[in-house]
């Protein structure tokens, strides 16, 4: 057992170092990253005791058999009162995951009760009643050796009656026949009032001649959950049936030793509890010293005092830009600091930005596609009079000032015509947050394209509407658009300076600031194209684009680095977890 505890606690580094970006679908716990090494720290704990090696053996406590013969005794004699019916017969499976120590036995989750193992109830939304006393437990209660009593759904005791439902008794193991994960288990506590379970949730009553809290372990198991998900079906809705849930093989030691493991497995859940606050306060930390430190780059009133507090950084940038977010946090100083002004310096000798509109103008003479707006003549006397200050030789204008502006549009469903083509059809699942333009879902045909918006190479798409608002990206090959992006085309400049004022934590306040609805927040293209934007001369937006060009490659670069060490401490993490097969 010496060997096991040092694998635990002598590698705690490797454990609490073992991050994983997460996935941006579905809902999560706010965090962007889940900590890998912690999570396969519990799987490990899990997996040593049921395979026996979490606590020593003592041959003293009797035999797991003894715990299986007690529990029989008990099932007969509910049979011989006529209490429950006699069980249909299974067929025995020979084969068992592992060994296990010699006096442990292995038992079918059915036969580690007296009680079968059942379903709960199939209650409809009909059944259901809001002003009910009987509580409904569903999947969303059901957690990973936790109950965490997230439904509010009742029926009322005449249902309750009517439908012969079955009531949860304070100590039941709630097992969840879908994921996610399917199988987990958790014991259901005292709440106060009567509670049934809905059809999903598989109800397993064991008795004191076993450990409820160790079925629970061991139900969440890795060693459990890979035999569920070998029994699993279903494409859109994967689940096992209950009678292959009560086939599943559990390890079953003497009842003291149960009591142990139970013991030690707490205490050092409690440890992970532990490591896990530690760890997420750390990455909390770090997170706040990170943006502590931008802030004082993009709150820089100079070049030159930029220039100090940049040297400041980088004596500790192997320290500071060690994360996902904090390089993302630094990509967004860059763009703040680009245009604002900060990042290059400003020439006597470039043009002004009067010759940047005499440009916007010429390209207005030379005609507009259908469904764009001309850029609009100045609007300097509408602006906003609390502006943050400009380098000289800047300006604010209206976005509508650089360029046409367009709202997209989608054709018609039933016109079969328009689709299937091969110019893509853009929404906002196609624009990432890191600016690129990804693979459409659909495509249009030149039919299509009119009965939509058009974007062609240079135009800046940004989302106007949902939880995505405010997402944008440049146009790299002819597509088409629907309703949720509006566009600007610049007429004059670089392209790539105006996305990187559209990506700026300026303009993204103010797109917020202006949006209408709380729940689906929706900014109306009249407010999109007056926002005010900042214009430097037009061979500083050409510096500009080439020193962010030059600082996201160094970005880039630093990322790999980072993830691939990443990838290593998890693969650390995993060769660890491995070492007990």
């Amino acid at each position: 057992m010496k060997d096991v505890n040092q694998l635990i606690t002598e590698h705690l580094d490797i454990w609490t170092s073992s991050i994983e970006k997460k996935s941006s679908a579905g809902r999560g716990d706010g965090r962007s990253v889940s900590l890998h090494g912690i999570k396969k720290l519990r799987e490990l704990i899990l997996e040593l005791a049921v395979r026996g090696k979490l606590v020593a053996q003592d041959e003293l406590e009797g035999r797991g058999q003894d715990v299986l013969d007690a529990i029989a005794k008990h099932r007969k004699a509910l049979l011989a009162s006529g209490a429950i019916k006699k069980p249909k017969r299974r067929n025995q499976a020979s084969n068992v995951p592992f060994f296990v120590p010699e006096n442990w036995s292995w038992a079918e989750l059915d036969d580690l009760t007296p009680w079968q193992l059942t379903d709960g109830d199939w209650i409809e939304k009909k059944d259901q009643d809001p002003q009910g006393g009987v509580r409904l437990i569903q999947l969303a209660d059901v957690g990973v050796a936790e109950f965490l009593d997230k439904s509010e759904r009742f029926v009322n005791e005449a249902t309750f009656h009517r439908l012969k439902c079955t009531q949860l008794d304070e100590g039941d193991i709630l097992i969840a026949r879908l994921p996610n994960p399917i199988g987990r288990a958790c014991t259901f506590p005292d709440i106060g009032q009567t509670a049934i379970t809905a059809v999903d949730v598989a109800i397993l009553r064991p008795t004191e001649e076993v450990s409820r809290q160790y079925l629970v372990w061991a139900i969440n198991s890795n060693m459990a959950r890979l035999q569920v998900e070998a029994f699993g079906k279903g494409a859109t809705r994967f689940r096992i049936s209950t009678g292959n849930l009560k086939s599943i093989n559990i390890p079953v030691p003497p009842l003291a030793e149960q009591h142990r493991i139970v013991a030690k497995v707490d205490e050092l859940m409690a440890l992970c509890d532990a490591l896990e606050r530690q760890a997420e306060d750390s990455l909390k930390a770090h997170q706040t010293l990170v943006e502590t430190c931008l802030a004082t780059l993009t709150n820089s009133g100079s070049p030159e005092e930029l220039t100090q507090n940049w040297t400041r950084i980088e004596a500790h940038f192997d320290t500071l830009f060690t994360t996902e977010e904090s390089l993302s946090a630094l990509w967004q100083a860059i763009v703040d600091l680009a245009v604002s002004g900060l990042l290059t310096e400003q020439r006597a000798n470039d043009s002004s930005v009067g010759d940047f509109f005499k440009a916007v103008r010429l390209a207005q003479s030379s005609g507009l596609p259908k469904k764009r707006s001309k850029p609009k003549k100045s609007l300097g006397n509408l602006l906003s009079t609390d502006l943050p200050s400009l380098p000289s030789g800047w300006e604010w204008a209206q976005l509508s000032e650089i360029g046409a502006t367009s709202t997209g549009g989608t054709p018609k469903s039933s016109d079969k015509e328009s689709f299937s083509g091969d110019v893509p059809f853009l929404g906002p699942g196609q624009l990432s947050k890191d600016g690129h333009i990804l693979d459409p879902d659909k495509f249009l045909t030149e039919r299509g394209v009119t009965n939509s918006t058009e974007g062609l190479p240079g135009d800046i798409l940004m989302v106007c509407i949902g939880g995505s608002i405010g997402k944008s990206a440049i146009v790299l090959e002819r597509c088409a658009f629907n309703q949720q992006i509006n566009s600007v085309r610049p007429a004059a400049g670089a392209a790539n300076f105006f996305h990187l004022v559209l990506q700026s934590s300026y303009f993204q306040k103010v797109v917020l600031d202006r949006a209408t609805g709380s729940a689906t927040p929706i900014i109306n293209r009249s407010k999109w194209e007056s926002i005010s934007v900042p214009i430097p001369p037009v061979e500083e937006q050409e510096r500009i684009v080439a020193r962010v060009d030059e600082l996201f490659e160094l970005l880039r670069r630093t990322s790999i680095e980072i993830i691939a060490s990443q990838a290593l401490q998890v693969q650390l993490a995993d060769t660890l977890t491995s070492k007990i097969h």
